[in-house]
């Protein structure tokens, strides 16, 4: 395991074992909220809190982007040599009503560039894990995308806009387009662990819009070292700073682009 990966999976680890204690007596975690339908927890924090020690311990002079406390992402921004990319608990709205889908999601970019990355399921104790160009595992086992290659057999995982301000309307309208195409949509609500899902096998797809680097930083390459392709809705590569990422098989990912690219940010965006 390369000696930033194994750090990595130590800050996870330790964060799971706060976030599983917690579990215990949910109810009497407290709760903040953000905004409507965005929560914080103090788990959050102390798992967060957690992952920042381990990891400016081993490496003090790599950037921090994390969800709760790291530095704002600015597209364009010229990127750090290295950057920890860092959801302590991605699924807290899950995790505050005992819903079993969360994890700790923790991805190292290299000069804006996924480098290293875990996302760690603490329910299950299931450990993803990838470093660029040596694969991706799930508890040590090699892992691979499906070889699914009809979107029509497709198990694809979504998720549903909760913020203000989201579009619902266009959200919709993506939602069924995609169920007439597929088997089935899913949308268990931590989309680093639906990404870890695409990347194991266990989901065939997975497209949302509205998305945060910390949810994707990881995953992103869990994905590609697994086989598969990651993009925007146009299947393009600035998704982490756009927020809306479309990944799969290379065969359904293109029977998805397809479908989304005419909902993509891009084209929504650009003056008439």
């Amino acid at each position: 395991m390369h000696p930033m990966l194994n750090i990595a999976v130590k800050a996870a680890r330790k964060a799971g074992n706060i976030i599983n204690r917690a579990s215990l007596d949910v109810e009497q975690v407290r709760v903040t909220r953000k905004q409507h339908n965005d929560f914080v927890t103090e788990v959050d924090k102390a798992a967060e809190h957690a992952i920042l020690d381990v990891l400016r311990t081993a490496y003090p002079d790599h950037a921090i982007l994390a969800e709760e406390s790291g530095q704002s992402w600015q597209e364009g921004e010229t990127p750090h040599e290295y950057t920890w990319v860092i959801d302590p608990l991605d699924g807290t709205t899950n995790f505050i009503h005992g819903f079993p889908q969360y994890c700790v999601s923790i991805g190292l970019l290299h000069k804006g560039m996924p480098f290293q990355a875990v996302v760690y399921d603490p329910t299950r104790d299931e450990l993803f894990t990838a470093s660029k160009g040596g694969g991706a595992f799930l508890n040590s086992r090699r892992i691979r995308v499906t070889r699914r290659d009809r979107l029509a057999d497709c198990l694809i995982g979504t998720g549903f806009p909760f913020r203000d301000g989201d579009d619902l309307p266009a959200y919709m309208q993506m939602f069924e387009v995609m169920s007439r195409n597929c088997a089935g949509l899913r949308r268990p609500g931590a989309a680093a662990l639906d990404l870890a899902y695409v990347a194991c096998g266990r989901l065939d797809g997975f497209f949302e819009r509205g998305l945060n680097p910390w949810d994707m930083a990881a995953g992103a390459l869990l994905i590609t070292e697994a086989g598969g392709l990651i993009g925007n809705f146009n299947g393009e590569a600035h998704f982490m700073e756009q927020g809306e990422v479309m990944a799969g098989t290379p065969k359904i990912f293109v029977q998805m682009l397809k479908l989304l690219s005419e909902h993509s940010l891009d084209r929504v965006r650009k003056p008439a």
